[in-house]
C-alpha cells in the first residue's frame, strides 16, 4: 500500500478556528472554491456515500458546524479539514513524500535526527485530526508550529556538507524537501506546515 502527504503553509490556528466556528461564509466560499475537487472525491468514494458516508460538502458542513459526526465514515471529516487548511494556506511540493511506502517517514525522521535535526519528524503527519473531529486512521494528521519550524531550521543551517553527505541519497532528498517547507514557512510570519498523511 503507498501513501501520500498533503502539505500546506498555513498559520495553524487559522483552519483550527474554523472547526465548529459555525461561519456560513466561509463553509460557502470553500464549497465554490474546491467546488469540482468535491465532485471528484464524491465520485472516487461513491460507494461509500451510498454506504452512508456523507459528501464531501456534508462534511466540510459538520466541520464548521462542530457537528454532528457521524461514528462510520469518518475519513470524509479528515478530508474536509484539509480543504480548510488549503483554503487558508498554500500546497507545498512534496515529491519524496508522494507516493511513499509504510516506514518511509520514520526512515526521514531517522535522517534528520542523525543529522541533529530533532524539532520536528514527518511522522507527526500521521497522528488524529483535531478535537473535536472524529479519529480515523486515514487521513493522518500533524502540525509543526511556527516555532518548530524556526527551531528545525536553525538545526537544519548548521548541518555541514559531510553530514548531509553521508546520508542515503532518497533521505538525503527528502530532507532537503523538508528545508524547503522550513524555509518556506519562515517567509511568511506566523505560518507552519500543516500536513495530512492518506
Amino acid at each position: 500500500m503507498s501513501l501520500s502527504l498533503s502539505l500546506f503553509i498555513v498559520a495553524p490556528a487559522l483552519p483550527r478556528a474554523v472547526i465548529g466556528s459555525g461561519d456560513v461564509r466561509t463553509r460557502r466560499a470553500i464549497g465554490g472554491r474546491f467546488k469540482r475537487d468535491m465532485a471528484h472525491d464524491d465520485e472516487y468514494f461513491a460507494s461509500e456515500i451510498e454506504a452512508g458516508a456523507p459528501t464531501l460538502y456534508e462534511a466540510l458542513t459538520a466541520v464548521v458546524d462542530g457537528g454532528p459526526f457521524g461514528a462510520t465514515h469518518t475519513f470524509q471529516y479528515g478530508y474536509a479539514y484539509r480543504m480548510i487548511c488549503a483554503f487558508h494556506g498554500r500546497r507545498v511540493v512534496g515529491n519524496s513524500f508522494s507516493p511513499f511506502r509504510f516506514g518511509w517517514l520514520a526512515r526521514v525522521d531517522e535522517g534528520l535526527k542523525s543529522i541533529g535535526v530533532d524539532a520536528v519528524q514527518v511522522s507527526e503527519f500521521g497522528y488524529g485530526l483535531p478535537s473535536p473531529l472524529p479519529q480515523t486512521d486515514l487521513p493522518g494528521h500533524g502540525v509543526w508550529s511556527p516555532q518548530d519550524c524556526a527551531a528545525a531550521l536553525t538545526q537544519y543551517e548548521a548541518v555541514t556538507e559531510e553530514q548531509l553527505a553521508d546520508l542515503d541519497p532518497e533521505v538525503r532528498e527528502a530532507i532537503e524537501e523538508c528545508a524547503g517547507w522550513l524555509r518556506e514557512a519562515r517567509a511568511h510570519e506566523g505560518r507552519g506546515v500543516v500536513g495530512f498523511m492518506s
